[in-house]
Order: C-alpha cells, then structure tokens, then sequence
C-alpha cells in the first residue's frame, strides 16, 4: 500500500536539543521511505539537518502534507498555531509528560508512524479561539489559541475587575484573579485546574472559568462556540492585567482596551493512531480509579 502523505514536515521542541535522537530516528525512516522531509528551521539551529531540507515554518506549512510534531503538548500548541491555517494535518509524538495531544510513543516509532503514513489514523477537527485587542476602533494585537485564552493580572497581588459581555449582552463582571476562555481542547488544561469542567474536544462549545474568584457564586460557564465574547478591564487598572493565548503569547493591554473572543474559522486536523480512546486517555493521564498507594482501587 502506497504512503497517503509525500512531503512531511517535521518540528522538534524549541530550544530542546535532546529531542535530536528521536528526530533523526524519524528522519531516517521518512528518507528512508522516499519521501520528502521539510525540518522546521527553529529545530535545525540545535540538530544537524543530516541532509534534510530546511523550511521556515510558514514554506513548511505550505509545502507539508503532514506535519510530525516531536516534543510535548507546549510544542504541538505551538506548531497548531503556525499551521492551521495551511490546513496540514498534525501528528504529535509525545515526549513530555502528559500529552493530551501528543499521543503517539516513543515506542511506536516508527511502525506507528509507518501506520499514519498509510492512511491508518483517526483524524479530528479541533477548534480554535481567535483573540484581538482592540483601541478604539483599530486592533492593535491579535493571537490565537487552541487550548485557551486568559484575561489575567500581571504583576500585581490585586484582583482585576472584568466585565464580560456574550453576544454584546452583559454576562458577568468578574472581581477575580483573571477569567479562562477555554476551548474543548483546553478543557484538560488550565481550566480544569481552575475548576472548570471536562469538555469532549468535538464538542462546540467553550468555557469560561474564573481564576480564584471574589465571589465563590461565581462558577465555571459552558457557552456556545459560535459566541462572541468581549472583555474590558473595569476602572484604570488595565495596565495591571495582560492577555496570554496558550501560556505562550502575551499581548499588553492599556486602559479602555477590549478584548474580542471568537471561534476560528479554520480548525485544526489532528490525527491520532487508530487505536486512540480519548476516554482510556483520560483514565490514564489523570489516574482515574487508582489508589493513592497505586493500586487499582477496583480490584
């Protein structure tokens, strides 16, 4: 059976050169196989190419037709970001410690990822939040975010007042640390440390989670995707709080700056081996049914 896929991209963690074994591992299988391997040039400054094509990451999104993401979930976040909107497929090979995302081992390369290339995969769309500041009627930054945007405090021990409006109606003021807007897929992520509810990732829905609210009526809100959400930092203390989409892009905000919410148009495709359970994934990763001791709690 012939490769579904001919031109792979493949990224590394940043600045993580103990990730070059297990690039060049793959590297050689891909060479290996004929195909074509574009390395992400962030990844080939730490690892020798070892006479791999080097691409930018927005050729390599263009030219991919399947990107294999090496590293943790921080490292797949980041590469979601820079390519959905190429539309390339993602496959994340997991070496960081949870790994919601990046679910394939280290040791089932690479006969698992020989099994992706020939079309044997489970492929799910996952959507995104799209963030703008707004001043006045310009934008002056935007991100997005596949796990979560977060309308927070920045160096100060106060409480930051946020009036959030749903579809232009006014849904809360929050005297709070910061609030969670939070994806399905970022449902396992800051905001389930806050509180807030495990969503399936194909639901199309997002949350909104207080951080360490004032008022302890203040509870998690599961709200339609399609729902545009704006935030404006109450009194002068906008300079106090700082926008952050994914734990990895901060934009700075100023007093009378908006913070626009909405649901990306693109999602991101993201492909799993065959034998992926999201509910075994859960079961695994946050120890359901064990013991404190480690034992199983049902036997």
């Amino acid at each position: 059976m012939a490769y579904l896929f001919n031109t792979i991209g493949l990224i590394g963690k940043y600045g993580d050169p103990s990730v070059e074994p297990m690039i060049t591992l793959i590297g050689d299988f891909l060479r290996r196989a004929g195909l074509r391997v574009l390395l992400d040039e962030a990844t080939a400054e730490l690892i020798p190419p070892r006479g791999l094509e080097v691409a930018n990451r927005r050729t390599l999104g263009r030219l991919s037709e399947l990107a294999i993401v090496v590293g943790g979930d921080g490292t797949l976040l980041a590469a979601a970001r820079a390519l959905v909107d190429f539309q390339v497929p993602i496959v994340g090979v997991n070496l960081g410690r949870l790994g919601f995302l990046a679910d394939v081992s280290p040791d089932e390369i690479p006969r698992g990822l020989d099994e992706i290339l020939r079309g044997r995969f489970r492929e799910e769309e996952r959507s995104l939040l799209h963030a703008e500041v707004r001043r006045g009627n310009a934008v002056v930054s935007q991100a997005d975010a596949l796990n979560d945007v977060v309308v927070h405090k920045r160096d100060v021990a106060r409480m930051v007042e946020l009036e959030t409006f749903l579809d232009g109606r006014l849904l809360n003021t929050y005297r709070a640390d910061g609030l969670i807007i939070s994806t399905p897929t970022g449902s396992t992520a800051y905001a389930l440390s806050g509180g807030g509810p495990l969503l399936h990732p194909l639901l199309e829905a997002v949350v909104l989670v207080p951080i360490c609210p004032h008022t302890l009526t203040h509870r998690p809100i599961v709200v339609a995707a399609d729902a545009e959400i704006e935030i404006v930092v109450a009194g002068h203390k906008a300079t106090h709080a700082q926008v952050t989409c994914d734990g990895q892009i901060s934009l700075a905000l100023e007093t009378g700056d908006r913070i626009v919410i909405r649901k990306k148009r693109r999602k991101l495709r993201l492909l799993h081996p065959n034998d992926h359970d999201y509910f075994e994934l859960l079961r695994a990763k946050l120890r359901w049914g064990v013991s404190p001791e480690g034992t199983d709690s049902n036997r």
